[in-house]
């Protein structure tokens, strides 16, 4: 029996901000003011620091996972989406499920989101609390309970700025989801540091720039022998090299090049004689959402299993789920797993790692691939975009498809959307596994998150000029 928690919880939503919805539509130049105007002030908080933390050259315990949870260590976007996506997935899921019971109204639609919004508010008091306790920013005793309060304070702050402004964005003032946003800017920004940045290091071989394209025409200038030059540019260690650059650009065209695969079906109105459209299934049928759901799987297991090995070190059960080992390696301190089920579920870096450690690959890629392919095929049954619910929103459109009745109509559908939906995400699985071993800027999860949300916003865009019919005077 379905789980009546939203009735238990009914009370405490009621104290959630929300943005109000417009009352009417939102032209579309303010809308793309409002998206950027959500960008800048997230940005700005990812780059202004905790008051109260203590100074610490220790590895970033959270290196390998910031890129997806969009945060930065020592500010106010430490947590980043973590929280927020952690809470969505979860109440997803357990609605798919009908472990809880969700009524089809818009009130009850409302009262669901606003018990994400409770449990994304929650997971961040939580994770603030552990991550104050467990010595991220500091001795606890060193800093003292009004000091970690405070931090605590801050970081709850800075997760409801990221609700509200998903919020904002999502009711409609702005263009598509605050997080996948935040997510694909973070990644970008990511890309253009490593390519341009102006910053110089030292690692041994004399001044050299740490943005690859800065580097590259840096060292073809002042070194004398060229062919060197170059293939320093190429391979250099530790820092941003050409092949990464290089394969962040070919990940990209890949990307881009798979979401033009679909199957049309030609559909009519059961009403209007003569009006046609079609419906697309796409190959990238779940979108990001199995790489999404992965990745914050797997971060979150990161987290578990660093916090008990900080607590519990030489546990034989926490050293089985995961060993963690401190390394700089001429680029920012981080801390990555050496052993457990976190280094099988790691990305080997690089082909090098591949031939010490073939076994590790595999394993590796096997899980990846399995789970990507699992997690977009059961997503279509959980989220409503099944052959069966895609058959129902179009009877209530009242759009049929040519040559099908209602059942014959779920029937075909059927012969393509789970397949789609696997198939896509086994490809975002290799697609993620070829970026990690190629060594592309921000993560091959990342990469793609960052080029399915562009395109994302590139189909909103597209489609919001059709409807209003402005293409030629958008800007004018």
């Amino acid at each position: 029996m379905a789980f009546k928690l939203l009735e238990i919880i009914k009370p405490f939503c009621s104290i959630i901000p929300e943005i109000i919805r417009p009352e009417r539509r939102i032209p579309i130049r303010k809308r793309i003011i409002w998206t950027a105007c959500a960008l800048l002030i997230f940005l700005v908080c990812c780059y202004l620091p905790l008051f109260g933390i203590m100074s610490s050259d220790s590895a970033d315990p959270f290196y390998w996972i910031r890129a997806i949870q969009v945060s930065n260590r020592g500010t106010l976007m430490e947590l980043g989406i973590s929280p927020i996506v952690t809470s969505g997935l979860i109440m997803q899921f357990l609605a798919g499920t009908k472990m809880i019971e969700v009524g089809d109204t818009p009130k009850d639609r409302q009262l669901f989101n606003r018990a994400e919004k409770l449990f994304g508010l929650i997971c961040t008091v939580v994770q603030a609390i552990v991550y104050v306790n467990t010595g991220m920013y500091g001795d606890p005793d060193d800093i003292g309970k009004g000091v970690g309060l405070l931090i605590v304070i801050q970081l709850f702050i800075a997760g409801l700025i990221v609700l509200l402004l998903d919020d904002l964005l999502q009711k409609g003032y702005g263009l598509g989801s605050g997080i996948s946003l935040f997510m694909a800017a973070n990644v970008c920004e990511t890309i253009i540091w490593k390519s341009f940045s102006p910053i110089t290091v030292n690692a041994g071989r004399g001044t050299e720039f740490e943005g690859v394209v800065i580097a590259f025409f840096h060292l073809i200038a002042t070194r004398q022998d060229k062919a060197l030059a170059l293939g320093e540019a190429f391979y250099r260690q530790n820092l941003p090299n050409l092949l990464n650059f290089m394969a962040t650009v070919l990940v990209f065209a890949i990307v881009i090049y798979f979401q033009g695969f679909r199957v049309n079906f030609p559909i009519k109105s059961a009403r209007n004689r003569g009006q046609c459209s079609s419906y697309q299934i796409k190959l990238f049928y779940t979108s990001n959402i199995p790489i999404m759901f992965q990745s914050v799987l797997v971060s979150n297991l990161y987290i578990f299993s660093q916090m008990m090995s900080a607590s519990f070190a030489g546990n034989f059960l926490v050293n089985l789920l995961g060993i963690w080992s401190d390394a700089a390696g001429g680029g920012p301190a981080r801390a990555h797993p050496i052993g457990g089920l976190c280094y099988y579920l790691s990305p080997p870096e690089g082909f090098g790692s591949i031939a010490d450690d073939p076994i590790h690959a595999l394993i590796y890629i096997i899980l990846m691939l399995g789970s990507c392919a699992f997690l977009s095929k059961y997503w279509i049954d959980i989220s409503g975009s099944s052959a069966k619910d895609v058959a129902k929103q179009l009877k209530e459109q009242q759009m049929v498809m040519k040559g099908h009745r209602e059942k014959s109509m779920i029937h075909e559908l059927n012969r393509y959307i789970p397949t789609a939906a696997a198939f896509g995400g086994l490809c975002i699985g290799a697609l993620s596994i070829l970026a990690d071993m190629l060594g592309a800027f921000g993560s091959g999860t990342g990469i793609l998150l960052a080029v399915t949300t562009i395109y994302q916003y590139f189909e909103i865009y597209v489609k919001e000029q059709s409807e209003s019919g402005e293409m030629n005077k958008m800007f004018f």
